[in-house]
């Protein structure tokens, strides 16, 4: 982790107006602020010498960006000079929030799934931050619309054999009109394997004798995704 000292700026106070963080976001809206914008605001206050947009670019050059800031840890963050136990909860707790609102559905509206790129928000934020590999099943009703999703396997799918039986168990019991594979590679390389490979085909030969289809298996890495089937598409 970069750990570089601070560079030194000046005060937010002594900022204009129209350059000071929360101002710009009352006045141009917080899609138009950069990360560590969003981030000092957060903080609110940095410490003695370094404002809170020195600290704020300070913790995503130290922990590579946004990516590495939702992978660090509470004790991580909580010893970085200029943080400490509040300002490390309030970040984690707005890093899960934002997590929440990625995966946040209404039960009468639910989540509607046109192609691999939607998929790919919906399980973005959660799955590219994992430093391991997860293997989920996304069931879909007869619109494709989210009905539910079943985190079913933690590891190497190289290590872990899928067993194709499980996959559909609880789509099965569901009455789940089609499902779509996601899993992620912790390299950040989504590039299919020979193992994905053969899940693939596995599950998808038995999706056909069972009249639940498979539409996609989507694997996420850091920065994007590979659709191996990409029947969506």
């Amino acid at each position: 982790m970069n750990d570089q000292p601070f560079q030194y700026q000046n005060r937010i106070q002594d900022l204009e107006q129209s350059e000071r963080p929360r101002e710009r976001l009352l006045h141009v809206g917080p899609d138009a602020l950069a990360n560590y914008e969003l981030l000092a605001i957060l903080l609110r206050v940095g410490l003695k010498g370094v404002s809170a947009i020195d600290l704020a670019k300070h913790l995503l050059a130290k922990f590579g960006g946004l990516n590495g800031l939702r992978r660090v840890s509470f004790d991580q963050l909580k010893q970085t000079k200029g943080v400490g136990a509040a300002k490390a909860a309030q970040i984690l707790a707005a890093i899960e929030l934002g997590r929440r609102f990625s995966l946040l559905q209404d039960d009468q509206e639910r989540i509607l799934i046109k192609s691999s790129e939607d998929v790919y928000e919906f399980v973005r934020y959660e799955m590219a931050a994992f430093d391991h590999e997860e293997l989920w099943v996304v069931n879909l009703d007869m619109r494709h619309r989210v009905l539910a999703i079943d985190k079913l396997y933690k590891g190497s799918l190289n290590s872990s054999p899928v067993r194709v039986a499980e996959v559909f168990q609880k789509p099965i019991s569901r009455n789940t009109a089609a499902i779509i594979l996601v899993h992620n590679h912790p390299s950040g390389d989504p590039k299919p394997s020979t193992a994905d490979i053969a899940v693939t085909r596995s599950v998808l030969d038995a999706g056909k004798l069972l009249e639940i289809p498979m539409l996609d298996h989507l694997i996420i890495g850091h920065n994007g995704y590979e659709s191996i089937v990409g029947l969506l598409t």
